[in-house]
């Protein structure tokens, strides 16, 4: 892969003895600043597009009817 401008240039400074700008850096930048929640009771409940599709072993409530004559 190609480098880019701006790491030639910070290896260019390494390589002359000047500070290098990566050695500046805060060690807050490698870290992830996001929150992350679990799902709400609401968010749960939400989530699902159809009515009695909620149930983990099929029994949804519907049934098949057929009425002989």
């Amino acid at each position: 892969m190609a480098k880019s401008n701006a790491k030639k240039l910070r290896e260019k400074l390494a390589r002359e003895g000047k500070v290098n700008p990566e050695a500046k850096r805060s060690e807050f930048v490698f870290t992830d600043m996001r929150t992350r929640m679990t799902k709400t009771k609401k968010d749960h409940l939400f989530q699902f597009k159809h009515k009695n599709h909620h149930s983990q072993d099929g029994s949804d409530g519907s049934f098949y009817f057929t009425a002989h004559f």
